[in-house]
């Protein structure tokens, strides 16, 4: 198992020295999914939920989480983010609506918790806004699917959905 290097040596939190780290251009790919009733779905493809337009509130959402992932997730990094992109894939089909986040940057480290918190946030987003019409709604599957960038090279996840099963 790799070293944790998060960790210092009596077993403490430590923020990682990324200082001589070299600069490269990183993105990341992440991808989350809610679940919810078809009428839901329907509503918000639409456009038609009262509280306004979903997709829209979501998205700026996912862009101002990524902004302030560093604010949130303790041991993460300050990045100036050099893009950020939300799109919202829904399938009827299964009462989904999938959340995509692509996150750049050029920095000493990668933007995958950037990415990851978009989705989350968008995702929470998509729930407050549509809470009173289903109470119902499932937030998952929030998964990396892809990096690019730094020391560790590309990553691509091989299945694009979780790896793991689902209970």
């Amino acid at each position: 198992m790799d070293k944790l290097t998060h960790i210092n040596t009596e077993g403490r939190a430590r923020m990682v020295d990324v200082s001589d780290k070299e600069v490269t251009k990183r993105t990341a790919v992440a991808r989350g999914q809610v679940t919810m009733a078809p009428g839901t779905l329907k509503r918000i493809v639409l456009g038609s939920v009262a509280k306004g337009d979903v997709l829209a509130v979501a998205q700026v959402a996912g862009i101002m989480a990524a902004k302030q992932t560093w604010q949130l997730v303790p041991m993460c990094h300050p990045l100036l983010l050099t893009g950020v992109e939300l799109e919202f894939l829904p399938d009827q089909g299964r009462n989904i609506l999938e959340i995509e986040a692509r996150v750049s940057t050029t920095g000493k480290t990668g933007a995958e918790m950037e990415a990851l918190t978009a989705v989350s946030a968008a995702a929470l987003t998509v729930y407050d806004m549509c809470k009173a019409i289903d109470k119902e709604m499932v937030i998952g599957s929030i998964r990396l699917i892809e990096k690019t960038g730094g020391k560790s090279g590309h990553y691509q996840r091989k299945d694009k959905e979780s790896s793991y099963e689902q209970e």
